[in-house]
């Protein structure tokens, strides 16, 4: 007769066998290389984690519409974040075939706060205070918006969940691995916290260059990933903003982006460039580099 010890040892190394699976890259590619998904997102379901991000997503757009600071579809930042976003969302699905059935949506909220997200399933939202503030351009935004979108792309959030499930071995983590029983209840009890997740250094530096990419591949200068983040760092002197305290800054962080444009560069320079801007006269990578000053969805729209 199996011991509990030999059986939960036997349960371990499936565990263990489970995360290792995970396929490697089938071969080489023009852009970044942010190596293969962390197996921890096999441990819970993608429908489940993006099924609680929907709900909370229309909770916060209820709430903002009750409060008044959910801005209408024809307010011009909101004009402006969709316009970018459909750019760059056809650029996402070789990151994430998931991603093709995701109802993406996108909503600006009117507070002061520099925040911006993108929830599993793509679900994204920009706050008034990072576009305004900031004073972003275009191709900033861009950059944001890449981030953001290349952390729901990795499925990170799916990930941070998969490691908590890892860490309740035990009867807890076995029924969520044959009957999943447990991982409706580990997912009520994230659902909480996708709004403010803290991602880990790893996970911010894969959404930093895949965004990068796709901004690249939109028709975005991704050299504004530089003055986007001295705009940050200089923004987070006083209180630290909201988006820096679930986007933490890192002193390699520029070097990081500047080590890795020689790999996007390209893909701008061919990339078909917006027909509009909505940052006035465009400004130019050097401009980017030198530091100078810089002067249509509703929740339930999607992009098909």
């Amino acid at each position: 007769m199996m011991t509990f010890t030999r059986f939960h040892g036997v349960l371990g190394a499936a565990l263990l066998s489970l995360l290792l699976s995970v396929p490697a890259p089938v071969s080489a590619r023009e852009g970044v290389d942010v190596g293969k998904e962390s197996g921890f997102t096999r441990l819970v379901p993608a429908e489940q984690i993006e099924a609680s991000a929907q709900q909370q997503y229309l909770q916060l757009a209820s709430q903002a519409k009750q409060q008044g600071a959910l801005l209408p579809d024809d307010h011009p930042q909101v004009v402006r974040v969709r316009a970018i976003a459909r750019r760059i969302i056809p650029f996402a699905y070789e990151w994430n075939p998931r991603a093709k059935q995701w109802r993406w949506q996108v909503i600006v909220l009117n507070s002061k706060e520099l925040n911006a997200f993108c929830m599993p399933g793509g679900k994204i939202a920009f706050y008034t205070g990072i576009l305004d503030q900031l004073k972003l351009t275009d191709d900033e935004v861009a950059m944001v918006m890449g981030h953001e979108m290349a952390h729901a792309l990795r499925e990170h959030a799916r990930e941070q969940t998969g490691k908590t499930q890892a860490t309740r071995l035990g009867a807890g983590l076995i029924s969520s691995l044959f009957g999943l029983g447990n991982v409706g209840d580990a997912l009520l009890n994230t659902g909480a916290q996708l709004l403010t997740l803290k991602f880990s250094r790893e996970n911010e530096s894969e959404a930093d260059l895949v965004g990068m990419e796709l901004a690249a591949r939109s028709g975005y200068d991704p050299r504004a990933g530089i003055s986007l983040w001295e705009k940050m760092s200089a923004a987070n002197k006083g209180a630290p903003p909201q988006w820096m305290s679930t986007h933490p800054a890192s002193a390699n962080r520029i070097q990081d982006l500047q080590a890795n444009l020689p790999k996007v560069m390209p893909l701008y320079e061919r990339a078909a460039k917006p027909e509009q801007r909505f940052d006035g006269p465009r400004k130019s990578g050097a401009a980017y580099l030198n530091h100078e000053p810089l002067a249509y969805w509703g929740v339930g729209d999607t992009t098909r």
